[in-house]
Order: C-alpha cells, then sequence, then structure tokens
C-alpha cells in the first residue's frame, strides 16, 4: 500500500480508502448493501491489515445507521486510522436542517460524532454546494470546529470547478482555513472530471478522493455486453447512479477492461482500480465492498502492474471528447498551455489529430 499526501497538508492517505456506503442499509440504501457491525469489524480488519489507513462515511448513507455502524466496529481501532465523514444533505422536513449554514452544519457534525462515538473527525467534507448559503458562512463554520478541536482538516464533495475555485478564492481573501481536498465521482467511463476539476487540483494542490471509482459496480464486471448485471447487484437493484449517456461507449469500455484483465487473469474491477490509481491528480480511490471477497480483491488492485500498451488502450476505449475551448486551442494554434492542463490536453490533442487524418 502506497500512502499519498492530502492536498496541501501533512496527512498521508492510503491510496485505496475504505467506504462505506453499503454500511447499514434503511430508506432505500439497502440496495447498495446491509453490512452489519459484525461484517463491518471484519471488512475493517482485512482493510487496515492490508494497510488501509482511512475509513470514509456520511450522515447521509443510511440516514445515520452506516455511522452507528462504523462507530460500534471501530471499537479501539479509531485512534489508528483517520476517519471522515460528511455533512449538509437534509436529514428531515425542517428546511432549517440541510445545506451548508452555520445552524446547520455545526449541528450536522456533532450529530455525527456522536453516531460515531468519537471526539473529532480527520476529516469532514461539504457533501455538495448550497446554492443559497453564502460561501463565507460556510467557512466560517468549518474553521470554528477545527477551531473546536471536532474537526482537524475539511474538504468538499461533488462541486464543480467554479464552485471550488471560489471557496478556495474567499478563503484565501479573507486568511481563512482552506479546504485540503475534493471528493468526486470520476471512472473510465466517465471521465469529466478531466476538464476542470483535475487540472484544478493540481494547481491548487487539492487532495482528490475518487468515490465510487468503478461506477457503483457498473465496471465490476457483473454487467457484460449481452450479461446485465444480476439483480443480487447495486446496477441489478435498481439503483439510479451511474448516469451513463451512451450504453454502447460504456459497454465498450467493460470489454476492454475485461480483455485486459484476461491478459492478467484478474477481475475487470482490478483493471479498473489499477488504470484509475495511476491517473494525474488522484490521491486515493474509496471501495465500498460488501463481502470479504470482493474487498480483497480490490486491495489487490494496488499490486497490479499494467504494462503503457494496456494502460494507452484503457485511455483510448474511454477518452472523452475534447470541449470547448479545449479544442479550440489546438485549431486556433494556441502555446503555453498550463503545466496542470497538459496531461488531459495531450489527449485532446490525439483525438484531433486522428480525426484530421481521417
Amino acid at each position: 500500500m502506497q500512502y499519498r499526501q492530502l492536498g496541501d497538508s501533512g496527512l498521508l492517505v492510503s491510496q485505496l480508502v475504505l467506504g462505506t456506503l453499503p454500511f447499514g442499509g434503511r430508506d432505500g440504501f439497502e440496495k447498495c448493501g446491509t453490512v452489519d457491525v459484525a461484517t463491518a469489524t471484519r471488512l475493517f480488519d482485512i482493510a487496515f491489515d492490508a494497510g488501509v489507513n482511512m475509513v470514509d462515511t456520511a450522515d447521509l448513507y443510511s440516514h445515520g445507521l452506516a455511522e452507528e455502524v462504523v462507530g460500534k466496529a471501530l471499537g479501539g481501532q479509531r485512534d489508528n486510522i483517520l476517519l471522515a465523514s460528511k455533512g449538509r444533505s437534509p436529514v428531515d422536513q425542517n428546511p432549517n436542517n440541510s445545506g451548508a449554514s452555520r445552524y446547520h452544519l455545526i449541528r450536522a457534525c456533532e450529530a455525527s460524532l456522536k453516531r460515531l462515538r468519537t471526539d473529532h473527525l480527520d476529516l469532514y467534507q461539504v457533501h455538495n454546494w448550497d446554492g443559497l448559503t453564502p460561501i463565507e458562512e460556510t467557512l466560517e463554520a468549518l474553521g470554528h470546529l477545527v477551531r473546536s478541536g471536532k474537526v482537524r482538516y475539511f474538504g468538499t464533495s461533488n462541486y464543480t470547478g467554479w464552485q471550488m475555485m471560489k471557496t478556495l478564492g474567499k478563503a484565501e481573501l479573507h486568511g481563512w482555513l482552506k479546504p485540503i481536498s475534493q471528493q468526486i465521482y470520476y471512472t473510465p467511463e466517465s471521465r469529466e472530471a478531466e476538464y476542470e476539476l483535475l487540472p484544478l487540483a493540481l494547481d491548487q494542490k487539492l487532495g482528490t478522493l475518487v468515490w465510487g471509482p468503478m461506477g457503483e459496480g457498473l465496471l465490476t464486471g457483473s454487467t457484460r455486453r449481452g450479461k446485465p448485471a444480476p439483480p443480487s447487484t447495486r446496477q441489478g437493484s435498481g439503483w439510479p447512479e451511474p448516469y451513463v449517456h451512451d450504453t454502447e461507449r460504456a459497454l465498450d469500455i467493460i470489454e476492454t477492461l475485461a480483455s485486459v484483465g484476461d491478459e492478467h487473469g484478474v477481475s475487470v474491477a482490478r483493471v479498473c482500480l489499477a488504470w484509475l490509481l495511476e491517473r494525474p491528480g488522484i490521491t486515493g480511490l474509496i471501495v465500498g465492498a460488501r463481502t470479504e471477497e470482493h474487498l480483497r480483491d480490490n486491495l489487490a488492485a494496488t499490486e497490479l502492474k499494467l504494462t503503457v500498451a494496456q494502460r494507452s488502450r484503457i485511455e483510448a476505449a474511454s477518452r472523452p471528447a475534447p470541449l470547448y475551448p479545449y479544442w479550440h486551442r489546438f485549431t486556433a494554434g494556441i502555446d503555453r498551455f498550463d503545466p496542470a492542463e497538459q496531461p488531459f490536453l495531450n489527449e485532446h490533442r490525439q483525438t484531433l489529430e486522428a480525426r484530421k487524418d481521417k
């Protein structure tokens, strides 16, 4: 297991993080899994023995039950790992019990601490952007949580590029603490983060944790061309995510991952994770296994070394289309590219050059 610096902080985080979306399983989340305390304890033991040093959860998962399971299962191991959670989501019908206001965030954090049976969170993340609350209020609330000792560091989740830069800019303007990380969705099938979020992370020295790196079960191999996902899987149970705009393209990507897996004698999931671990700007991948077998397979991705040719095959099969203004830089002969976006622009250039040659 390798450890990577989480943004511009002193924290070192394992390249695989244990996610807890499958923990609990109520109020619609049973489609993701129903991991109980005993199973969670076993999964923790396996992950920590392999070198995983962070557990990620949220108050939204099973509406607090996942945090309760985590708190009970961690037991005496709490002080040996980094514990991350999230707040911002609606918790009931009270309109003030939602969002990133000072009122809600502080209450949400304190409620999470009780469920998790701990006095502090190592990383607290705003689960989604709040379009009503001034970002200054959110930053002040997060700063208060740090100063009170209830939170060590904070980050964001599911922000757009401009929302993240607004947050960083306001913090810098006022001399306040900044978020050290972003949690985003990024897979071989869904590479939109390469347009703004990953270059932003490289430029601003933000850590990037990836949720759903296997497409919430889509890229595990349970779904193949001509073979729909079994009802026992998340993709076969009616879970609404991820959004896939081109099913045939997604199946092509899965078949490419599978062919590379066949060459190594490993699973589609393992190839998917191994490819993502080497992408620019990625700090860690959050994996949320329901069984010991799946967790061990995910952990083995850290030892899988893809060849340059194999990595290129996966990249070519999954490459997103160059959007404006990216394609315009090449057609207009623009120079002086930013180092933070150079890796992704190089791939856009290849797409444009291949099309020109046809």
